[in-house]
């Protein structure tokens, strides 16, 4: 993997995505003292915000990359769609509609204990 041009942050933050995508950089593991760890990297924040203000209420990507613009930074749409497929395969989240217009809802925390 290269980097073409100026190295710039937001360039960096994409090969960053890119290798934790990939497996290169584990993230969390669901369980009921994950609201407690400090969330240094991208995912982790994603995952609390999901938690901390979506749980029970359905949402839209869209909603989360406005939240997460509002407290963190700004994410594109595509980042937030695919940390929130990511927890959708972990068992974090389900997810409802067509590929249009994916509706979130986070499961149960009692449901997600057996993931630890």
């Amino acid at each position: 993997m290269a980097i073409e041009g100026r190295v710039t942050r937001d360039k960096v933050g994409k090969v960053l995505d890119y290798i934790e995508l990939m497996g290169g950089v584990e993230g969390v593991t669901p369980n009921t003292n994950f609201i407690q760890k400090p969330t240094n990297n991208r995912f982790d924040r994603l995952l609390s915000l999901v938690l901390t203000h979506f749980n029970g209420q359905s949402f839209l990507s869209k909603d989360v990359q406005k939240t997460y613009k509002s407290i963190h930074e700004e994410v594109p749409l595509s980042t937030i769609s695919t940390y929130l497929s990511r927890l959708v395969d972990r068992g974090v989240l389900t997810r409802d509609g067509t590929s249009f217009e994916w509706k979130y809802t986070v499961k149960s925390i009692g449901s997600l204990n057996h993931l630890n």
